[in-house]
This record gives C-alpha cells, sequence and structure tokens, in this order.
C-alpha cells in the first residue's frame, strides 16, 4: 500500500478523521439529501450500475448509502439475491431500509450503521460492493483501510464500483475547494484523479472507467476486479 502513504499524499489540511463530525452532519442532513441526490448524483448511479456487471441472484453491498437511491436501484437489479447496505450516519441508514422494504416488501435487504474502515461483514461474503461519494470524506489513511475491507468482503473475482466526484472542470474544483475549508465534514476534497492509483495499489484491477455529467456536476465512475 506504499502509494497511499501520507508523505507521498498531502491531505490539504484534512484532519485525520472526520467520522465523528461527518456522522453528526449527515444524520442532519437525512431528511433533505435526498433532492442533491436526485439533482446531481442519480446518473452516474444509474451508469455504474450498467457498468457493474450485477446479475440477479447475488449477495450485493453497498457502503455509504446516503439518501438511499443508489440502494433501490441494486434492490431492483437483484431482487431474488441479498442486498445489504450500510452509513456512517444511522439516520441515513434508517431512511435507505425504511424506504426499499416499502418499495420492494419481498425483497431480502438490511442496512445498518457501518463504520466502513472496519465492517462487521466475513470475509469473501459478497460478489459486488458498491461505494458512492464516500472517498472525499476519508483521510488517506482511512482510504488505504477501506480499499483493503472493500477487498476483504469481496469473492474472488468479485466487483468493486466506485462513484467518485469529477475533477474535470476548473471552475467546479475551485469551488469545491472552497466548500471543502467550509465544511470539511460534509465536502471532504477531491480524490477522483487519484482513484486508478488507489486501486491498483489495493490489487484491483480497472475493468471500466467513465466521465458522468449531470447538470454541471461532474462524477466518475470505476468498476474494478478484485
Amino acid at each position: 500500500m506504499d502509494g497511499l502513504q501520507e508523505s507521498t499524499w498531502p491531505l490539504r489540511g484534512l484532519p485525520a478523521t472526520l467520522a465523528d463530525r461527518t456522522r453528526r452532519v449527515y444524520d442532519r442532513m437525512a431528511a433533505v439529501y435526498p433532492v442533491s441526490t436526485m439533482l446531481f448524483h442519480s446518473r452516474a448511479h444509474r451508469c455504474a450500475l450498467e457498468a457493474s456487471g450485477i446479475r440477479d441472484g447475488m449477495s450485493v453491498l453497498e457502503v455509504a448509502t446516503g439518501s438511499g437511491e443508489m440502494f433501490r436501484r441494486l434492490v431492483r437489479a437483484n431482487g431474488g439475491g441479498t442486498t445489504l447496505g450500510g452509513d456512517l450516519s444511522p439516520n441515513m441508514a434508517a431512511r435507505t431500509l425504511k424506504s426499499a422494504r416499502r418499495r420492494f416488501p419481498q425483497a431480502r435487504t438490511l442496512c445498518q450503521a457501518v463504520d466502513a474502515r472496519h465492517m462487521p461483514f466475513r470475509s469473501e461474503a459478497f460478489d459486488a460492493v458498491f461505494c458512492c461519494y464516500l472517498l472525499e470524506l476519508l483521510s488517506a489513511e482511512d482510504i488505504a483501510g477501506t480499499l483493503r475491507e472493500f477487498r476483504r468482503v469481496l469473492r474472488t473475482g468479485g466487483r468493486l464500483t466506485l462513484v467518485l466526484i469529477g475533477q474535470d472542470a476548473r471552475w467546479f474544483n475551485a469551488a469545491y475547494r472552497l466548500a471543502g475549508r467550509a465544511a470539511p465534514a460534509f465536502w471532504g476534497r477531491q480524490v477522483e484523479r487519484r482513484a486508478p492509483e488507489l486501486l491498483i495499489s489495493a490489487q484491483f484491477e480497472i475493468l471500466h472507467d467513465r466521465a458522468v455529467r449531470q447538470s454541471f456536476y461532474p462524477s466518475r465512475v470505476l468498476v474494478a476486479r478484485k
């Protein structure tokens, strides 16, 4: 994991961990966060699902479910399988599970409060892992630990699908840096350009790489195999 050392990836002032503050912020935002998801993230979610190779009947995990929009897509696509979700915010996890079970009452689903750095799942438990817009909120050390956890819980040949905030527009990058300085626990900082290197360092093979834009908001979808 040499490519993930703090000394080779400056954090530009980001605290070593924002977990406690992030959990509180997203707990408070749980009721209104779905609005931003529909406006800025839903297209990237759709592209991620299409590229992921998910098939009905799989064991699927989404880490950092947020508003639950991606989780519901996964449950719909995996109606005959098992779909689990986790979010650092208990309120986000609870709302995600309630919404999924209301729309898909026959599906096998569970969503709970989970720290991505230390997940309560056995090794090689999942065929597919999804993670959208989480790495931006983690320090370099925590990204390394989280990618190790993703690899641990994936079966051999299983796929990890990441969605990250894009960095392909100078004005957007400048605005995001300002927002990140003002509210780091909510915005974090962009890490998209380093994502391929991070995945390779964590011993993943990249299969798919696509830039996506919704309104003015850029995202990047990466699919990698264990």
